[in-house]
């Protein structure tokens, strides 16, 4: 996590990252409020991370391999924290399932153990503007 500590990988230390990242996310939305684009979200939610001492990667691109060819595709993420937790900005009336697939695809692509889906466009993002999403991965990890 931030401030270059050596933390063990375990899935009571990704959880309380993704504790940190909702808080961040809660933070913006209390600031703003719902009803701007997923665009202005995303740069104020980069800013309270990176304010909150955690290291973030921006629009970053996720490699698509079709029978073993890297394809020349733009396919990019929203957010990757501390090389751990992917995060999918939303500013939507409602939340589709295929939000939550195309995040469940990036984090099985990057080999990422939990996600977060945030939609801003929401009166309450707490209970109810984000879900979090672990797989395989996550579930290999170690509890503490």
């Amino acid at each position: 996590m931030a401030n270059n500590k050596i933390i063990m990988l375990t899935q009571e230390n990704i959880d309380r990252l993704s504790y940190k990242i909702i808080g961040c996310a809660i933070e913006v939305h209390k600031e703003l409020g719902p009803g701007l684009l997923e665009s202005i979200y995303e740069k104020c939610l980069i800013k309270e991370l990176t304010l909150n001492g955690l290291k973030i990667k921006s629009q970053i691109s996720v490699p698509i391999f079709y029978k073993g060819i890297e394809m020349n595709c733009d396919l990019r993420l929203d957010i990757l924290v501390e090389n751990l937790v992917i995060v999918e900005i939303k500013s939507v009336e409602t939340i589709h399932p295929v939000f939550e697939a195309q995040l469940l695809t990036y984090m099985k692509l990057l080999q990422m153990p939990k996600g977060v889906l945030i939609n801003f466009n929401c009166k309450n993002l707490f209970h109810d503007g984000q879900k979090t999403f672990v797989n395989e991965y996550y579930a290999n990890l170690n509890k503490t």
